[in-house]
């Protein structure tokens, strides 16, 4: 070696990549619908090219105002909002945003919402020809009107009817169902969902919260109540995953996308290891856009360090504690 010679590190880089039900992810990171609009008013603050892909806002039948504001307010740890699925419609959703989604160059997820399964269905088979879109994660949150205001996502049968009517008009496209974490059981959920079809499941959507002005004694969002989001809910939501994994997803080889206070690598490593194969980013991206490149960073440098040739071997390997098989504690055996 001469003078002027420098080592170099020749490792190679870890793997990130995923499959997703079919979806072949460059990394596990998406963002989480409602997060990032249609793509391009996130593309000024950070490299879009990072993501494994995008999950746009919710698409409804017809444009959707939202709520009144104010709809969002921030908590100590996270966020409520109430923003009420406020979205340009299908029509202008295929006409100007499906161009620039082109351009994007990263597999493309479309959230789907309605009110009524036929508007679902209308707007997923309409969906199912457009090339750029690679799944479809179909919203069961919204209250089904027609059915006295019952919402889809809390109700096994009524989230398994849906999924099968979609299923029935999707055939081009991976078909991912968003379940809501206000159930007593998110995994009969997960079950009913997958039996009826469900390619893949994402979770956990937001809690049913409250905000409370003090001085004015009203809900600080018009709406009452919204969608809690953030740190605050990270624990609950890999409980869910795992259980849902554990119960349902291993066993039937369908994949996981799971989301909810993902902030930093080691908080996506947890969703990994607990049974997620992908990770949506959402409430993070507002106080720091660079965040997926950071968890990138920290999913590598782990992967270095365990000597991890690729991520997907950590997917699912969590290992339970034993139960305890020694003597009895000092405790017990005064009892």
């Amino acid at each position: 070696m001469t003078g002027g010679d420098t080592l170099t590190d020749t490792a190679p880089q870890p793997d990130l990549s995923v499959n997703l039900a079919g979806i072949e992810l460059a990394n596990p990171l998406l963002t989480a619908s409602g997060t990032s609009g249609y793509a391009w008013e996130y593309s000024d603050f950070v490299d879009l090219r990072l993501l494994g892909g995008f999950v746009t806002k919710s698409i409804t039948l017809a444009p959707r105002k939202g709520n009144e504001p104010p709809r969002i307010v921030e908590t100590r740890a996270g966020m409520l909002n109430a923003i009420g699925l406020a979205n340009v419609g299908l029509e202008a959703f295929l006409r100007d945003k499906v161009p620039q989604l082109r351009e994007l160059g990263k597999p493309v997820i479309v959230n789907v919402a309605g009110t009524a399964i036929d508007d679902y269905c209308q707007v997923a088979a309409r969906l199912d020809d457009v090339d750029v879109v690679r799944g479809l994660e179909l919203n069961i949150s919204c209250p089904n009107v027609k059915e006295g205001g019952i919402t889809f996502g809390t109700d096994p049968a009524q989230a398994s009817r849906i999924t099968a009517a979609i299923r029935k008009v999707v055939r081009n496209k991976v078909l991912i169902v968003k379940l809501s974490p206000n159930v007593t059981d998110i995994a009969v959920i997960a079950r009913a969902v997958v039996e009826a079809g469900a390619d893949a499941l994402s979770l956990v959507n937001t809690f049913t919260a409250m905000v409370v002005d003090v001085e004015k004694r009203r809900p600080m969002l018009t709406n009452g109540t919204g969608g809690l989001s953030g740190p605050a809910i990270r624990p609950i939501a890999v409980y869910m995953v795992h259980r849902v994994y554990d119960q349902v997803a291993r066993q039937a080889k369908v994949p996981i996308i799971g989301m909810g206070g993902i902030q930093f690598a080691r908080d996506a490593l947890e969703f990994l290891i607990a049974g997620a194969t992908a990770l949506s980013i959402g409430t993070a991206l507002f106080a720091d856009p660079t965040t997926p490149a950071k968890i990138l960073d920290g999913l590598r440098e782990y992967c270095t360090r365990h000597k991890i040739a690729a991520i997907r071997e950590i997917i699912g390997t969590l290992k339970l504690h034993e139960p305890a098989t020694g003597p009895k504690s000092t405790y017990a055996s005064q009892k």
